[in-house]
């Protein structure tokens, strides 16, 4: 039976801003984000142009808001020069205010790193690099299609603190073809001794629409080797004081990622480029959206600023709350105060006490007055738990 539920803001949450670039030096074979391999010459010149005329057609959605974060994503965003992040990031800050020591992330591959534009982009204020590694290992690397060595690796980490980066996170994979726990243990120990502020760690995955999912490769690890090398992996890292805040993400005392916070505690972000989607609460008449932009950069450069560049948008239902939130909110490992769901869903918690109970009494979650966490059960099922969320009807 589903009891009478309403939406009302009293507040706004925090908005964010994604960016995507969807160009690649070479499409790795189990990437299933929209990226593209670069041709000789990249209209970076348009493509900043699309993203400005992208962001001026959003901006009636958002009037008075600030910024809370910029992640620029993709793709290989580091193969645009500074100058064109300095004429986007002048735009951005010419019509959506932030404050001074807002966190504006890149995204950046090994094998796209110049000393001198790394430097530069640290002038422009971009004060966070995310740096896709994900092995310092030749062998895996080449088994992942990766265009960088693990020289190269640690080439560019040693560029990034030389730029001025203090604050970085590197992407690791484990699970990889013939990798046992050693080796996955050995990248994570000469990730750590590069003195991070954040690491992510992901299991290798095989998605549809990816070669790796038509050409799997071979001797993947079974299930229990991949759940050994989760564990001790954990346990390292604790070791070295980086905790984990989301299934995937471990972070030194007060550097978890701010954007990617924003994305889990169930904030607002605006989404501008080929492909990059957006989620929108819009206090006026009391809905909540999501929405992509068409995945084609071709298609993207000829609409961009236009809402034929909108592939799809739709509103959340009242009945999808619940699931929509919790979906993201339940995979921080602290949880969420109980204050939250109100003030990012509209919806008052007492809507969704039923669920709560049931998880609650199925020990897969930790309520209290002010906090709402999953039990170590309840992070370890975290699929199971999620879906007591989902609307019955």
């Amino acid at each position: 039976m589903t009891t009478e539920k309403f939406r009302q803001f009293s507040t706004l949450p925090p908005l964010s801003l994604y960016i995507h670039i969807p160009w690649c030096i070479k499409k790795c074979p189990y990437c299933d984000f929209n990226s593209h391999a670069a041709d000789d010459t990249l209209p970076e010149d348009e493509y900043i142009d699309a993203l400005i005329h992208d962001l001026n057609n959003e901006l009636p959605k958002v009037w008075g808001r600030r910024l809370h974060s910029i992640f620029i994503g993709g793709g290989t965003p580091s193969l645009f020069s500074a100058q064109s992040f300095d004429r986007l990031l002048s735009h951005i800050r010419s019509v959506l205010p932030g404050s001074a020591d807002m966190e504006i992330t890149l995204e950046a591959n090994p094998g796209s790193f110049e000393q001198e534009k790394f430097s530069d982009y640290r002038q422009l204020g971009i004060n966070r690099l995310s740096i896709g590694i994900q092995s310092f290992d030749d062998r895996h690397l080449q088994a992942l299609g990766r265009v960088h060595t693990g020289l190269e690796a640690r080439r560019a980490i040693d560029m990034a603190t030389t730029a001025g980066f203090d604050n970085f996170n590197l992407d690791l994979m484990y699970g990889l073809p013939e990798q046992t726990t050693a080796m996955a243990l050995a990248d994570l120990n000469t990730a750590i001794q590069c003195q991070p502020q954040h690491l992510s760690q992901y299991q290798l995955t095989i998605e549809p629409n990816t070669l790796f999912h038509s050409q799997t490769p071979k001797h993947l690890p079974e299930n229990d080797l991949i759940w050994e090398m989760q564990e001790q992996s954990q346990q390292l890292l604790a070791s070295h004081d980086f905790a984990q805040y989301e299934v995937s993400a471990y972070a030194r005392a007060g550097q978890q990622s701010r954007h990617n916070m924003n994305y889990w505690q169930f904030g607002d972000y605006l989404g501008i480029g080929a492909g990059a989607h957006g989620k929108l609460s819009d206090a006026s008449d009391n809905r909540v959206y999501r929405y992509n932009k068409l995945r084609q950069p071709k298609a993207y450069l000829l609409h961009a600023g236009t809402d034929t560049a909108i592939k799809q948008q739709h509103d959340l239902s009242v009945e999808q709350m619940d699931f929509e939130f919790m979906l993201n909110a339940l995979r921080l490992k602290a949880g969420f105060e109980t204050s939250l769901y109100p003030r990012h869903t509209g919806q008052p918690l007492d809507s969704i006490r039923h669920k709560l109970k049931q998880a609650n009494e199925r020990g897969l979650l930790e309520i209290t007055t002010k906090q709402i966490r999953p039990t170590e059960q309840g992070y370890r099922f975290l699929n199971d738990l999620q879906m007591l969320f989902l609307d019955e009807n």
